[in-house]
């Protein structure tokens, strides 16, 4: 028996482009936690921390705006 999503919808550039980004920025934030752990310069220290916040932020608004997208796109009666 095969397994179907609920609101399966077609995938769209902006769906795929969200994806991919959140993604990217999941993977650059784990790398800037990993060196953030390794780090022993203070001015590394500093650098790493400033790079998780960054990448923080840039996640939090991407799963924000996937939110948005998938609000607006289910308003969408085809």
């Amino acid at each position: 028996m095969k397994l179907l999503k609920k609101n399966s919808k077609p995938v769209t550039n902006e769906d795929q482009y969200l994806k991919n980004e959140i993604d990217l920025t999941k993977k650059a934030l784990n790398a800037a936690y990993s060196n953030f752990d390794n780090a022993t310069d203070p001015d590394l220290i500093d650098c790493y921390i400033y790079q998780v916040n960054s990448e923080q932020k840039r996640y939090k608004y991407l799963l924000q705006k996937a939110k948005e997208y998938e609000r607006s796109s289910s308003n969408i009666i085809l």
